[in-house]
């Protein structure tokens, strides 16, 4: 007898679970985690997904295509690669990450011998702290690497080009150099942004565009 498909759905008339029909599968969050940086290519995505099988990965981008939470899309000339994207759907899951993000926060403590470490997974947690500096891109030093944040006019965080950005901007508006325990301190709301910067925990650079509002 064949196997049987896994059963996919809660069968329940309640939003949460039909939520989680779509992204409470392992993994799925956290592929929107990474594409909320832009688009990415199968290979940056795997690379930055550590402990996902090929197979998994595969599985789970075709899952997030059939739900209309990402699109799959070829570079134009000279690149030859595809790319994953979010789709508007698949970005209005920011909040929720940003939710996640904050609930866990209280239990990220020190780095575990076992966990693998990214600059750019510091972003979701600190979009909050990083939202009162005002419009423009943060660019975010730590000793292991690069990121930055896109915050709108209104202060929230923009998202249609992508929420944040791994590695350094091309033009951020401030660059922002700190750690981790910081980074962990201000996603936990242990401390704010500038009880960091009046501490030297933190040192914030504007750019000349912005050079008059730099005091923090």
């Amino acid at each position: 007898m064949p196997r049987q498909p896994r059963r996919r759905s809660y069968d329940q008339h309640c939003a949460a679970a039909r939520a989680l029909d779509l992204v409470g599968d392992r993994w799925t969050l956290l592929v929107v985690r990474e594409l909320l940086a832009g688009p990415r290519r199968y290979t940056d995505l795997h690379a930055d997904l550590p402990g996902v099988s090929t197979d998994m990965l595969a599985g789970r981008l075709k899952d997030m295509e059939a739900a209309e939470l990402v699109t799959r899309r070829r570079l134009p000339p000279p690149a030859s690669a595809y790319v994953y994207e979010l789709t508007p759907r698949g970005r209005d899951l920011l909040p929720v990450l940003r939710a996640l993000a904050a609930w866990g926060a209280p239990d990220l403590g020190e780095p575990r011998p076992t966990d693998a470490v990214r600059a750019h997974w510091y972003a979701v947690p600190l979009l909050g702290a990083l939202a009162e500096l005002g419009e423009g891109v943060v660019q975010v030093t730590l000793d292991e690497g690069e990121f930055h944040v896109r915050i709108a006019a209104d202060g929230s965080t923009a998202h249609g080009d992508g929420a944040y950005g791994d590695g350094a901007a091309e033009r951020p508006d401030a660059r922002l150099r700190t750690d981790t325990a910081t980074c962990r301190a201000l996603a936990g709301g242990e401390t704010t942004l500038a009880e960091a910067l009046a501490s030297g925990r933190a040192t914030l650079e504007r750019t000349a565009a912005t050079a008059g509002t730099a005091s923090r």
